[in-house]
């Protein structure tokens, strides 16, 4: 769930799409959104006709229901150019690419689930930069925030497809209600919900906050997110891009505030972790489990990303006036909007017409919007209708990303070198939850093990 960010599923599959010229009609794969021979070509003359053409797409999309709705998305246009579109979704994606691409076996093109990754295979001269008419069509749909994470000296190689925002607070519409709580629009009003909410209940089972840490292999990884949404807040975007560059040490007083900031929840008996035990606990409860405590009553806050909503029971309602929805983390005021995003970035392996046709389209609103309009994602592409979107918390999340004066900045651990932010990061944040290292002391941790080449 971490590393496929920009959707909101998650399983095991590979699919292959293999269609037809636009005259020639017949099956085209999918229902829905798109392919048939109802296509109205005239929308992808401008991408030219290329009878006989592949192009393969490699992508962590595995799951089949996920991989299929990625295959409707783009059969009117295969099916009216006459490029047959073959895609390869594993879980095993990270891994496995380099062994295609120095194996001689690349993919033309390959969605990226972090730009940390892609800009490795950039300074490996692997990945191609982005074609003209590419960067053409990424400059009319998505805004500077977004592109800077798949641009490398000054060059675009990488486009954002797909996207998700992390910066949520969960809570029962219900609960609210209820007890007469009104969503937050600041840090300070946010601070002072979590005190009358502690004050209302009093209880050793029900307190404001839930919150888990516990992830397997990747245990640790929505502290991180937790503090890169404080460091926004309280430092500053400018600061956040210091702190992920390592241009600041890890370690720096205005990083250190942010991390007892979220302390001020994280580290509060009083306030974590309703239904489950003592701040402690955060770091062996499971991070979508703790926020199935919302349903249950045992907490009225949780912090998690937008693809949370995939993680909860079928049939919940989740809806402003639901069983659960979510709002906006607030800012220090409530016109600052600093938003932590992650989100599927493609690049190609080559400049073959054909690629650059797929690439180009792939990075459209048009395809952005006919892929949300099939469901289960979001895109931050400003061409995407939020009215297509298949749920209520999805919209908002479009209406988010849309916003002029939101500052977009990427989860900051997966543009980090791979041994810190996927590991001592993780690992400092569950020592600091667990009690075992100081504030202090866990972010020196990670600062001491910055890479030096």
């Amino acid at each position: 769930m971490r590393r496929r960010a920009g959707a909101v599923l998650a399983g095991g599959a590979a699919i292959a799409l293999a269609l037809t010229a636009c005259d020639g009609g017949g099956d085209l794969g999918g229902g829905g959104g798109g392919g048939g021979e109802n296509a109205d070509c005239a929308d992808y003359e401008q991408y030219g006709t290329f009878e006989g053409a592949t192009v393969t797409i490699s992508s962590t999309i595995s799951d089949p229901a996920e991989a299929d709705a990625l295959e409707e998305s783009w059969a009117d246009f295969s099916d009216c150019t006459g490029i047959t579109i073959q895609h390869n979704g594993t879980n095993e994606f990270e891994s496995q690419i380099y062994v295609q691409v120095e194996g001689g076996n690349a993919p033309n093109l390959a969605i990226f689930p972090q730009p940390g990754l892609l800009s490795r295979m950039v300074a490996d001269g692997y990945v191609q930069p982005a074609a003209e008419d590419v960067v053409t069509t990424a400059n009319e749909g998505l805004t500077e925030d977004w592109l800077t994470y798949g641009t490398i000296d000054d060059t675009l190689y990488g486009v954002p497809i797909m996207g998700s925002v992390k910066s949520f607070v969960w809570y029962s519409p219900t609960a609210f209600t209820d007890n007469g709580y009104e969503v937050p629009t600041t840090w300070d009003e946010l601070m002072s919900l979590t005190d009358q909410i502690a004050t209302d209940n009093g209880s050793e089972t029900v307190k404001p906050w839930c919150f888990g840490i516990e992830s397997g292999g990747a245990t640790g990884w929505p502290g991180t997110d937790f503090l890169e949404d404080m460091v926004l807040r309280t430092a500053g975007p400018d600061v956040y891009d210091q702190w992920v560059a390592h241009e600041i040490p890890f370690n720096d007083p205005q990083i250190v505030e942010a991390l007892d900031t979220a302390g001020e929840i994280l580290q509060d008996p009083e306030r974590v972790n309703g239904g489950i035990g003592d701040p402690r606990s955060i770091a062996t409860t499971a991070w979508a489990d703790a926020g199935l405590q919302v349903l249950e009553g045992n907490c009225f806050l949780f912090r998690a990303a937008s693809f949370f909503e995939a993680q909860l029971p079928e049939g919940t309602d989740v809806s402003p006036e639901g069983d659960i929805y979510a709002f906006y983390l607030p800012s220090t005021t409530a016109e600052e909007q600093p938003l932590l995003v992650a989100g599927d970035y493609l690049a190609a392996f080559d400049e073959d017409e054909a690629t650059v046709a797929v690439h180009a389209f792939m990075s459209s609103g048009a395809w952005a919007d006919t892929r949300v309009g099939l469901g289960g994602v979001t895109s931050p592409n400003q061409g995407v209708d939020p009215a297509n979107a298949s749920s209520d918390m999805l919209r908002q999340t479009l209406q988010l990303m849309q916003d002029e004066d939101a500052v977009a900045r990427f989860d900051g651990s997966d543009l980090m070198p791979s041994s810190v932010g996927a590991g001592s990061f993780w690992t400092a944040m569950t020592n600091w939850v667990d009690g075992t290292q100081t504030t202090e002391d866990a972010l020196t941790a990670v600062e001491n093990s910055w890479p030096t080449d």
